[in-house]
């Protein structure tokens, strides 16, 4: 069976990293998509070897993001899987939101998620697995974040519309939920966390390695489509 082609965008910090460590320990080429954390990503790439390549990509913007899969494409000929975890944030209350910062996040978060499955899905010529990262802010939204929990929640949609239009071509689409973690955007909000481990049923946060590897694991299976997976003891 061939090395499956995994790329990931967001995927040179936080979460992102550790979802690329744990594709390539299970054997997959990696394309490590990068925004603006150029030396993070290439010190993965020094680190994964001649499995990875990194591309530099606003994957709200369709032209990268193309540019980005042809890249991929091109060295490896296909693409199997794709997690969508790029992510921004712009808290303000709603009525004080920006419209340049709504747009911002929904480029990122919602357009973003479009680009992928647009661009990559031809590619995808032996079936494949396409996981969206959205947040337990999608599902209960949060004082503050009215443009994240949006954009979230329309993330989830999303993931079903696509599995639904997908499984004739045997292209799983499913989401995750990774809970509040002390890593990248949830780091920059400690009281978010503090509340988030307060709520918790277990009283802790989310553990990022366990998130990746549990992707790792989830793109190898065959029937899993049109799910959420919440990585999170707080009651939905």
């Amino acid at each position: 069976m061939h090395e499956q082609v995994a790329i990931v965008t967001g995927g040179a910090v936080g979460l992102g990293r550790e979802i690329v460590v744990a594709l390539s320990r299970n054997g997959c080429r990696v394309c490590v998509n990068y925004h603006s954390s150029r030396g993070a990503a290439a010190r993965l790439i020094a680190e994964l070897g001649d499995k990875a390549i990194s591309a530099q990509a606003d994957v709200g913007i369709r032209g990268e993001v193309s540019a980005m899969v042809d890249k991929v494409v091109d060295q490896w000929g296909r693409v199997d899987i794709v997690v969508n975890n790029a992510g921004v944030t712009r808290d303000a209350l709603i009525i004080k939101q920006s419209e340049e910062d709504w747009d911002s996040v929904m480029a990122v978060h919602v357009k973003g998620v479009f680009n992928l499955i647009q661009t990559c899905v031809p590619h995808m010529n032996c079936g494949g697995h396409i996981i969206n990262i959205s947040s337990y802010s999608g599902l209960k939204g949060k004082k503050g974040q009215a443009a994240y929990s949006a954009a979230k929640a329309a993330l989830l949609g999303l993931t079903k519309s696509a599995a639904l239009e997908l499984a004739a071509h045997g292209i799983r689409v499913n989401a995750v939920l990774p809970g509040y973690m002390s890593t990248g955007m949830g780091s920059a909000a400690a009281g978010s966390l503090e509340l988030a481990r307060g709520e918790s049923l277990l009283h802790t946060l989310s553990d990022p390695l366990e998130v990746a590897r549990f992707i790792a694991y989830l793109v190898t299976t065959k029937t899993i489509t049109g799910q959420i997976f919440i990585f999170d003891s707080r009651i939905v």
